[in-house]
């Protein structure tokens, strides 16, 4: 039975080829403004991924809606013509529909700083700035209208069939459309109809700039239920005033403001998903829904209860570019799926990568940078085929892709599950995303007919007879320095039964070990949680928008965070020493978890047969580089072919 994103989809006068749509995102594969060739390149191969409409973000109208690092596109300047038209051809190279998204960022300047001053509606503060913008006045309101003008006509100049306006996550035009944001008095505020003015202007400058031909769509969002967001029943007030004023051809709705519109994993389900009703019933035109799609099931939902006419993701794209096309083929358990980690294709360092995608490269690299290290390169004669040991996310991925490649591989864990630190990591509360990767990486090694040996250790039998041994056996984390706490590894829901209190020591380098920690303790409904850490800062590596949402999740919960402390001792009272003044403060805690520090575990070295190692047992590192030297290993294995 085919997927209900099969079906073509006519949009003004565009027929999309399917209803997917890789949405509104951009992986700072510009300079100065101007997309590159790694651009064109990351575009032409989502063209090949099979959507029917690709929609570029970051996309600039205006010079004070540029940031300092200039990863930006600036759309409004005519030096950038040149790579828009690169990028919108990259776009249709494949057969997608070729869009881009405009847009303003007001007081919204990402935390990045501007050259000129961030401007605003209102003197309303942002969340990111320690004062009010420049309240913009109506000459100005005109100028940025004309800059969409411009911007649109040079879009739709490079060959862009879709232009997006973007006025959603808290940006300009959603700050105008936001009673909270805008208190202004003349005609672009004092209630709905002025509120909607601004963007109803800038939707008819983009169509006059842009040619009839150009289909032009509005990006909106809620940023939430809470009393001071923009919420689905404001713009169910807001909308028909601007398609009365300025009828657009297709509205986005996606979800969140800055902070939380990139939902991690602690998110399982879209978030809009049943709660579109209000606004198909007053704005008529076709809807697409975005925000955390990244499973087939749910976009067929979406779809087949008329919820959405398209339905678009972008980090289920970024994971797996051919995510379209295995969706439709009904390939599903093939997509390598975004685990919502949010830990690289938000840092821009130095352009958006994917921790489980190592094809997506930095400039000047096939794929992210990685070097196997070399143990020994002796071989076999007689050859054998490869033997991975351990099943982490290192040896896993160098397992199916050498499989991949035609090569007979026998892969050994001592453990009885495979996933290695993914499974830790993934046992946490609101850490599923890791789990996701496991299955995924099972039924690769099943479709794969990998030999696949758990609950036992690797033999000097097995060693000898391959022709080539990746080790890939990992880290472990050190017993924790104070007696009776215990190491963040070992943390598990039932640690804590019967426990009132619990003390959480991180490391001081704030990652997810300790905050794995606090949930699993607080979802265990202790009376008190306390988070101490040498740190000056809390949660200080986790990526920024998991925090936040972090910190929404408990807030008003029972926990107290101490930060530039450390443990000094558990019994019979913990004891906490204050960094700066020498301090010593006792607590009760039935539960102490002390994050410790994680070494590589040894590599046996083995004469006579190729030998590399990966992971964590070359040095203790993240997923992304186990999964990348994987991937290297994988790639440069000379194993013996399969028998087929």
């Amino acid at each position: 039975m085919n997927h209900p994103a099969a079906a073509p989809f006519r949009i003004g006068s565009l027929e999309l080829r399917n209803r997917l749509v890789v949405s509104a995102h951009g992986l700072a594969t510009v300079t100065e403004g101007v997309p590159g060739e790694l651009d064109a390149r990351y575009w032409s191969r989502l063209s090949r991924g099979g959507a029917g409409l690709l929609i570029a973000g970051g996309t600039q109208v205006s010079a004070d809606s540029v940031l300092r690092n200039r990863i930006l596109t600036e759309a409004y300047a005519e030096r950038a013509m040149s790579g828009l038209r690169s990028r919108a051809e990259a776009m249709r190279s494949g057969g997608a529909v070729a869009g881009i998204q405009l847009g303003h960022l007001g007081r919204e300047t990402l935390g990045a700083g501007t050259f000129l001053p961030f401007v605003a509606p209102s003197p309303v503060r942002g969340p990111r700035e320690p004062a009010a913008a420049h309240t913009l006045d109506d000459r100005e309101i005109t100028r940025i209208v004309e800059d969409f003008r411009l911007s649109a006509r040079h879009c739709a100049e490079a060959g862009f069939q879709v232009i997006e306006i973007h006025a959603a996550h808290g940006y300009l035009l959603a700050q105008f459309l936001s009673p909270f944001a805008n208190i202004r008095t003349d005609r672009y505020g004092a209630g709905v109809p002025g509120r909607a003015r601004a963007l109803a202007e800038v939707v008819q400058a983009v169509r006059e700039g842009a040619g009839d031909q150009v289909v032009v769509g509005v990006r909106v969002s809620t940023e939430g239920d809470g009393p001071a967001h923009l919420n689905l029943t404001h713009l169910a007030e807001l909308l028909p005033h601007v398609s009365a004023e300025a009828p657009f051809d297709y509205l986005n709705l996606t979800w969140g403001d800055r902070g939380r519109y990139v939902p991690d994993m602690a998110t399982e389900r879209p978030p809009l998903l049943g709660r579109t009703a209000e606004l198909r019933a007053v704005v008529r035109v076709p809807l697409m829904l975005c925000s955390a799609f990244r499973d087939p099931g749910d976009i067929a939902a979406a779809l087949s209860s008329g919820a959405a006419d398209l339905v678009g993701s972008a980090r289920a794209h970024i994971a797996d570019p051919d995510f379209a096309r295995k969706v439709l083929e009904g390939r599903g358990g093939e997509i390598r799926p975004c685990t919502a980690c949010l830990q690289d294709c938000r840092t821009y360092e130095p352009t958006g990568l994917c921790v489980v995608n190592p094809d997506l490269a930095p400039a000047g690299e096939q794929r992210r940078p990685a070097r196997p290290l070399l143990l020994t390169d002796s071989r076999r004669a007689s050859g054998g085929g490869l033997l991975v040991v351990g099943a982490g996310p290192a040896g896993l991925e160098c397992a199916v892709t050498a499989a991949e490649r035609g090569v007979r591989v026998t892969l050994v864990e001592r453990a009885q599950e495979i996933g290695g630190q993914l499974r830790i990591a993934g046992a946490a509360p609101n850490r599923s995303g890791w789990l996701e990767l496991i299955g995924y990486y099972q039924r690769r090694i099943d479709a794969l007919g990998i030999e696949l040996r758990l609950g036992e250790p690797v033999s000097v039998a097995d060693v000898e007879a391959a022709g080539e041994v990746v080790w890939a056996i990992g880290a472990e984390e050190a017993a924790p320095p104070v007696a009776d706490a215990v190491r963040s590894g070992d943390v598990t829901p039932e640690l804590f039964d019967g426990a009132e209190s619990v003390l959480v020591v991180d490391d001081g380098f704030g990652w997810w070990q300790a905050i794995g920690a606090v949930e699993a303790a607080l979802e265990s409904d202790v009376d008190s949680v306390v988070l101490a850490t040498p740190g000056a800062g809390f949660a200080t590596s986790i990526p920024a928008e998991s925090r936040t949402q972090f910190l929404e999740r408990h807030r008003g919960g029972p926990l107290e965070v101490r930060v530039l402390h450390r443990l000094v001792a558990v019994k019979p009272l913990a004891r906490l020493e204050n960094l700066l003044d020498g301090r010593l403060t006792e607590l009760a805690a039935d539960v102490v978890v002390q994050v410790g520090e994680r070494f590589a575990r040894p590599v046996p070295v083995a004469c006579g047969t190729a030998a590399t190692a990966i992971g964590d047992c070359v040095a203790p590192r993240q997923v992304s580089h186990a999964i990348a030297e994987g991937r290297a290993a994988g790639l440069s294995s000379a194993g013996t072919p399969r028998c087929t």
